[in-house]
């Protein structure tokens, strides 16, 4: 089975993406000793550095190029042919599932033990704003764009939305967990996006607008926590839930009552 020499430097540049990715905001971490890299400060990872925006905006950058740029659409071409050689009959849609993985790992894995960075309800609330952030430019775009999809030829093909899922989860679990989680995760994500080029879903340039996508929508989500600590006055990123419980009894309708208290 002949795979086309481009394909295969394509296939090779996914599977780099996810270490580029992975490192490409670790300025603050860089500041601190490797043995604390995990237990970095709230202000490290919701503070706005330009240098967050390089990676994704270039990957949406790239990836618009690629809806009208003829040359590129050449090279789109090329990969979907080698791909459909490739997977001949045999298709695997897994990635219609797993693309969820990585926001269930992100907020479910502190329960497990693994030290996250911040509580469940600043997880919560930084994962609802990524992907709520994530799908209104994803489904915005189509709308406007209206690439035809290569298999259905459907018009609502860029940008890959299993992709950005996938790679939003992805950044998620780099930022809270530490690099070496996110390679990890990373590498999964860039399966996810393969397997979108594998099935025959997309084009290259969708998938990878849809990485630019999910990265951007993660660090949103970040930026926006510190304005959610003021606003539900959440004073530490580590504060603690409580639950109060206490009995009371009115003389007056000789009636007895449970007085129930929730701070967050």
């Amino acid at each position: 089975m002949n795979i086309n020499l481009q394909t295969k430097w394509i296939i090779w540049s996914l599977l780099l993406l996810q270490p580029l990715s992975a490192h490409s905001y670790s300025h603050c971490e860089a500041m601190l000793p490797k043995v604390i890299e995990d237990s970095v400060t709230s202000k490290c990872d919701t503070t706005f550095l330009f240098q967050q925006l390089i990676l994704p905006v270039s990957l949406i950058a790239v990836g618009a190029f690629g809806v009208c740029n003829s040359n590129f659409k050449k090279l789109n071409s090329i990969v979907k042919n080698d791909m459909d050689e490739l997977r001949g009959s045999r298709y695997f849609h897994a990635d219609d599932y797993v693309q969820y993985l990585p926001i269930i790992s992100y907020l479910g894995l502190d329960f497990i033990g693994v030290k996250s960075k911040h509580c469940f309800k600043e997880r919560l609330v930084v994962g609802a704003s990524s992907y709520l952030c994530m799908a209104i430019f994803i489904n915005s775009t189509k709308h406007i764009v209206k690439e035809p999809r290569p298999d259905s030829g459907a018009r609502n093909s860029f940008p890959s939305g299993h992709t950005a899922t996938a790679f939003t989860g992805a950044e998620l679990m780099r930022e809270e967990y530490g690099t070496m989680v996110g390679l990890g995760v990373y590498a999964f994500a860039t399966g996810v996006a393969f397997l979108r080029l594998y099935n025959g879903r997309h084009w290259l340039n969708d998938v990878i607008a849809g990485a630019g996508v999910g990265i951007l929508s993660a660090r949103i989500g970040y930026w926006m926590l510190p304005l959610y600590q003021r606003w539900f006055k959440w004073n530490t990123p580590k504060s603690k839930e409580t639950v109060v419980l206490l009995p009371g009894y009115s003389p007056d309708s000789r009636s007895w009552s449970i007085n129930f208290a929730y701070t967050f």
